[in-house]
C-alpha cells in the first residue's frame, strides 16, 4: 500500500517563537471532504478536526528553535522543522508531499512540493490543521506570562497591539532577534 504523507508548517511570519510543522498520513477511513487549509477554519474547526486527525492518522511534529530561526533564517528553519516532523513520524511514507515549492534536503525519501498544497491535497490540510492548533496552544501558554503582547489573541504576529506592546514594554526572550522590528530595537 502507498502511503501518502503531507506536510506544512506554521509561524514563518510571527515574531515569537518557534516555527512548527506537522506531517501526517491520513488513515482511509477518514473523512477527506472535512479537511481545509486551517487559516480557512474557524477556531473551534480546527480544534475539533485536530482532534479528529490525530485520531484517524500517523501524524508527527518537529520544530525549530528561536535560535535556529535567527541563526539560520526563517525558510531554512521552516525546512528543517518539516524534516524533523517526516523524520518523526512512526512510519515511513512512499512519498512525501510538502506545501509550497521548497523542499528539505533529505536523501531517504521522494518528496514533492505542491503550491498551495494546504488547499489541494487533503493530507497537507491536515498537516496544516494540526501544526496551527499545536503551535497556537504553545504561543497562547507563552503568553500567559508576557500578557501585555496579547499573544492568546495574536499568536506573535505583528498586529498593532502586540507592535504598540514592544514599543512600551521592548521585548522578551520569545521574540525572534532578526525580524524586523525586532532587530530594530535597542
Amino acid at each position: 500500500m502507498k502511503l501518502v504523507a503531507g506536510v506544512d508548517e506554521v509561524g514563518r511570519g510571527s515574531l515569537v517563537g518557534p516555527v512548527f510543522a506537522a506531517a501526517v498520513i491520513l488513515n482511509n477511513s477518514i473523512n477527506k471532504r472535512l479537511l481545509k487549509d486551517s487559516k480557512k477554519l474557524s477556531k473551534n474547526k480546527r480544534e475539533s478536526l485536530a482532534k479528529y486527525i490525530m485520531k484517524n492518522s500517523t501524524w508527527a511534529l518537529g520544530k525549530a528553535s528561536i535560535k535556529e530561526i535567527d541563526k539560520k533564517n526563517i525558510l531554512q528553519a521552516s525546512l528543517l522543522a518539516m524534516k524533523r516532523a517526516i523524520f518523526n513520524l512512526s512510519k515511513k511514507p512512499s512519498i512525501v508531499l510538502i506545501d509550497g515549492n521548497k523542499l528539505p534536503k533529505i536523501k531517504e525519501y521522494k518528496l514533492k512540493y505542491v503550491i498551495k498544497g494546504d488547499q489541494k491535497i487533503p493530507s497537507i490540510s491536515a498537516a496544516s490543521i494540526i501544526a496551527k492548533v499545536t503551535r497556537d496552544k504553545f504561543i497562547s501558554k507563552l503568553g500567559l506570562k508576557y500578557k501585555y503582547y496579547l499573544w492568546n489573541k495574536n499568536y506573535g504576529y505583528g498586529t498593532k497591539e502586540h507592535l504598540k506592546a514592544i514599543k512600551k514594554f521592548g521585548i522578551t526572550i520569545h521574540h525572534r532577534k532578526t525580524f524586523s522590528p525586532i532587530n530594530k530595537q535597542k
